[in-house]
Protein backbone atom coordinates (compact mmCIF):
# COMPACT_ATOMS: atom_id res chain seq x y z
CA UNK A 1 0.00 0.00 0.00
CA UNK A 2 3.10 2.30 1.07
CA UNK A 3 5.18 1.77 -2.50
CA UNK A 4 1.24 2.06 -4.35
CA UNK A 5 1.17 5.60 -2.85
CA UNK A 6 4.82 6.73 -3.18
CA UNK A 7 5.49 5.96 -6.45
CA UNK A 8 3.08 8.52 -8.04
CA UNK A 9 4.48 10.93 -5.64
CA UNK A 10 7.69 10.18 -7.06
CA UNK A 11 6.49 10.42 -10.57
CA UNK A 12 4.74 13.85 -10.26
CA UNK A 13 7.66 15.45 -8.46
CA UNK A 14 10.09 14.11 -11.06
CA UNK A 15 7.31 15.65 -13.86
CA UNK A 16 7.57 18.82 -11.72
CA UNK A 17 10.92 19.64 -11.67
CA UNK A 18 11.57 18.02 -15.28
CA UNK A 19 8.94 21.42 -16.27
CA UNK A 20 10.60 24.08 -14.24
CA UNK A 21 12.62 26.50 -15.32
CA UNK A 22 16.17 26.33 -15.25
CA UNK A 23 17.68 28.10 -12.86
CA UNK A 24 19.78 31.93 -14.42
CA UNK A 25 23.39 31.25 -14.07
CA UNK A 26 25.44 33.79 -12.34
CA UNK A 27 26.72 36.64 -14.75
CA UNK A 28 29.40 39.44 -14.38
CA UNK A 29 28.05 42.97 -14.09
CA UNK A 30 29.32 46.30 -15.33
CA UNK A 31 31.40 48.16 -12.90
CA UNK A 32 31.56 51.59 -13.60
CA UNK A 33 35.51 53.49 -13.89
CA UNK A 34 36.01 57.46 -13.47
CA UNK A 35 38.59 60.01 -12.49
CA UNK A 36 39.45 60.21 -9.04
CA UNK A 37 40.05 63.90 -9.39
CA UNK A 38 43.84 63.13 -9.51
CA UNK A 39 44.27 61.76 -12.75
CA UNK A 40 44.10 58.48 -11.21
CA UNK A 41 40.43 56.14 -11.58
CA UNK A 42 37.59 55.32 -9.05
CA UNK A 43 35.88 52.40 -8.98
CA UNK A 44 32.00 51.51 -8.87
CA UNK A 45 29.30 49.33 -10.47
CA UNK A 46 27.16 51.12 -13.18
CA UNK A 47 24.26 53.35 -12.99
CA UNK A 48 21.81 50.51 -14.91
CA UNK A 49 23.05 47.59 -12.73
CA UNK A 50 22.28 49.28 -9.34
CA UNK A 51 19.12 50.33 -11.21
CA UNK A 52 18.20 46.79 -11.91
CA UNK A 53 19.66 45.44 -8.96
CA UNK A 54 20.05 47.61 -5.80
CA UNK A 55 23.16 48.80 -4.63
CA UNK A 56 25.28 45.35 -3.40
CA UNK A 57 27.09 45.03 -0.45
CA UNK A 58 31.23 45.61 -0.89
CA UNK A 59 33.92 42.18 -0.45
CA UNK A 60 36.99 44.03 -2.68
CA UNK A 61 38.35 45.44 -5.79
CA UNK A 62 41.29 44.02 -7.76
CA UNK A 63 42.89 45.72 -10.74
CA UNK A 64 44.71 43.98 -12.84
CA UNK A 65 46.99 44.17 -15.47
CA UNK A 66 45.44 42.84 -18.52
CA UNK A 67 48.15 42.84 -20.90
CA UNK A 68 50.43 40.81 -18.64
CA UNK A 69 49.89 36.58 -19.02
CA UNK A 70 49.00 35.84 -16.42
CA UNK A 71 47.40 38.62 -15.51
CA UNK A 72 49.78 40.77 -12.98
CA UNK A 73 47.39 42.03 -10.06
CA UNK A 74 48.34 45.83 -9.41
CA UNK A 75 46.30 46.55 -6.58
CA UNK A 76 43.47 45.16 -4.05
CA UNK A 77 41.27 45.77 -1.24
CA UNK A 78 39.21 44.16 0.75
CA UNK A 79 36.54 44.49 2.95
CA UNK A 80 36.73 42.02 6.85
CA UNK A 81 34.40 39.26 6.81
CA UNK A 82 32.13 41.38 9.66
CA UNK A 83 31.76 44.98 7.74
CA UNK A 84 30.38 46.10 4.39
CA UNK A 85 28.83 48.72 2.17
CA UNK A 86 26.72 49.17 -0.13
CA UNK A 87 28.39 50.13 -3.64
CA UNK A 88 26.26 52.86 -5.41
CA UNK A 89 26.78 54.19 -8.86
CA UNK A 90 27.39 57.65 -6.59
CA UNK A 91 30.26 56.60 -4.68
CA UNK A 92 33.80 55.55 -6.10
CA UNK A 93 36.32 53.69 -4.71
CA UNK A 94 40.02 55.21 -5.71
CA UNK A 95 42.87 53.42 -7.11
CA UNK A 96 44.91 52.80 -3.85
CA UNK A 97 42.43 52.99 -1.74
CA UNK A 98 41.99 56.14 1.29
CA UNK A 99 41.00 53.71 4.28
CA UNK A 100 44.63 52.89 4.95
CA UNK A 101 42.59 50.28 8.11
CA UNK A 102 41.24 48.27 5.28
CA UNK A 103 43.59 44.79 4.38
CA UNK A 104 45.11 45.83 0.50
CA UNK A 105 48.31 45.87 -0.83
CA UNK A 106 50.81 48.41 -2.54
CA UNK A 107 49.47 49.88 -5.41
CA UNK A 108 51.83 49.96 -8.22
CA UNK A 109 52.59 52.68 -10.68
CA UNK A 110 49.53 52.41 -13.86
CA UNK A 111 50.78 53.51 -16.94
CA UNK A 112 49.74 55.37 -19.74
CA UNK A 113 48.69 53.57 -23.22
CA UNK A 114 48.28 49.98 -20.92
CA UNK A 115 44.82 48.26 -20.57
CA UNK A 116 43.97 47.49 -17.14
CA UNK A 117 40.78 45.41 -15.90
CA UNK A 118 39.33 45.72 -12.30
CA UNK A 119 36.43 42.86 -10.67
CA UNK A 120 34.49 44.43 -7.63
CA UNK A 121 33.34 41.39 -5.58
CA UNK A 122 30.22 41.34 -3.72
CA UNK A 123 28.53 39.81 -0.71
CA UNK A 124 26.18 37.20 -1.71
CA UNK A 125 22.81 36.95 0.67
CA UNK A 126 23.09 40.06 2.32
CA UNK A 127 22.06 42.79 -0.55
CA UNK A 128 19.69 45.51 -0.55
CA UNK A 129 17.30 44.29 -3.02
CA UNK A 130 13.87 45.88 -3.32
CA UNK A 131 12.36 41.73 -4.19
CA UNK A 132 13.62 38.21 -3.79
CA UNK A 133 13.49 37.71 -7.89
CA UNK A 134 16.52 41.32 -7.81
CA UNK A 135 18.48 39.62 -5.00
CA UNK A 136 18.20 36.49 -7.37
CA UNK A 137 19.42 37.99 -10.37
CA UNK A 138 22.13 40.05 -8.96
CA UNK A 139 25.83 39.59 -10.55
CA UNK A 140 28.01 38.23 -7.90
CA UNK A 141 30.81 40.37 -9.18
CA UNK A 142 31.04 43.22 -11.47
CA UNK A 143 34.43 43.65 -14.37
CA UNK A 144 35.29 47.01 -16.68
CA UNK A 145 38.52 47.74 -18.70
CA UNK A 146 40.39 50.94 -18.35
CA UNK A 147 43.50 52.95 -19.33
CA UNK A 148 45.16 56.34 -18.58
CA UNK A 149 45.67 58.38 -21.78
CA UNK A 150 48.67 60.92 -22.14
CA UNK A 151 47.25 63.49 -23.56
CA UNK A 152 49.64 65.80 -25.96
CA UNK A 153 49.88 68.63 -23.05
CA UNK A 154 51.00 65.57 -20.53
CA UNK A 155 48.48 65.40 -18.70
CA UNK A 156 46.51 61.83 -17.82
CA UNK A 157 42.95 61.33 -18.92
CA UNK A 158 41.17 58.07 -17.51
CA UNK A 159 39.35 55.95 -19.88
CA UNK A 160 36.81 53.48 -19.77
CA UNK A 161 36.60 50.93 -22.07
CA UNK A 162 33.26 49.73 -23.03
CA UNK A 163 32.67 46.29 -23.41
CA UNK A 164 31.87 46.40 -27.05
CA UNK A 165 35.21 48.48 -28.14
CA UNK A 166 37.52 47.94 -30.36
CA UNK A 167 41.05 48.10 -30.03
CA UNK A 168 42.40 49.44 -32.99
CA UNK A 169 45.43 51.27 -33.94
CA UNK A 170 45.19 53.54 -31.06
CA UNK A 171 44.31 50.29 -28.58
CA UNK A 172 41.09 51.76 -28.14
CA UNK A 173 41.86 55.46 -27.68
CA UNK A 174 44.64 54.48 -24.73
CA UNK A 175 47.49 55.65 -26.91
CA UNK A 176 46.67 59.86 -28.11
CA UNK A 177 48.49 60.82 -31.03
CA UNK A 178 50.99 63.47 -30.26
Amino acid sequence: MLSRCISPFVLLLAAASASAAPLPASRTGEAAVREAGNGLPCFTIAEREEQLGGAPDFDSVTVYDASARPRARMWSMSMPPTRTFPVMFSMCIPYGGRVQSLPQTQAAMLVAGKVYEVVIDVRGSQGRASSATTAFNRPRGYHARFCLAKQPDGAMLVRYIGALAREGRNVYGCIVPR
